[in-house]
């Protein structure tokens, strides 16, 4: 009788499923989707130097770069930006355009931006254009504002006095007899 294995003489041979479209039909298939873009990974400086916790460094450090300080160091720094984790130590003077400090410093600063985090101990003059100390840092010694560049832009024109306003003529006064 019939067999389920065997085709029918008279069914063409290529058949689908139902619900699936035929396959001579020229449907174009759902476009796959776009692939997705990696995560973009944060920029990392490739000028960024470490000093690792537990490392002991003795010298002077310079550089146009940026530093992170979380071991210790004895001498002076002078880079653009530098950071000083809560690990961190700096026994010298330190230099930059830019300094976070969260561990100590003992020594004198001289920078553009100082941040002073609760977690800072600082034993030393500043010397800022601006400086920002949360509550809980410690700080001992001078804190000296440094005179900012001012931009030709920033200058302001130098105000002229006003006209003096005309006055009332005053009545002439009558000749004594």
């Amino acid at each position: 009788m019939f067999n389920k294995n065997k085709p029918f003489e008279n069914e063409p041979q290529n058949r689908v499923s139902p619900g699936a479209p035929p396959a001579d039909l020229n449907i174009p298939a759902a476009p796959s989707p776009a692939p997705r873009p990696e995560p973009a990974r944060p920029a990392r400086s490739t000028t960024l130097s470490t000093l690792s916790a537990g490392v002991k460094y003795e010298g002077n450090i310079s550089g146009t770069g940026e530093l992170q300080v979380d071991g210790s160091l004895k001498g002076d720094i002078r880079v653009v930006q530098v950071t000083i984790g809560e690990g961190g130590s700096v026994e010298g003077s330190v230099h930059a355009d830019v300094l976070h400090v969260r561990g100590r410093v003992s020594g004198s600063i001289v920078a553009k931006q100082v941040h002073l985090y609760a977690s800072s101990h600082v034993e030393g003059d500043i010397t800022q254009e601006q400086i920002s100390i949360d509550r809980g840092a410690w700080f001992q010694g001078r804190c000296t504002q440094a005179k900012r560049d001012v931009a030709p832009a920033q200058i302001a024109a130098p105000v002229e006095k006003p006209a003096p306003l005309p006055q009332p003529e005053k009545p002439a006064a009558k000749p004594a007899a």
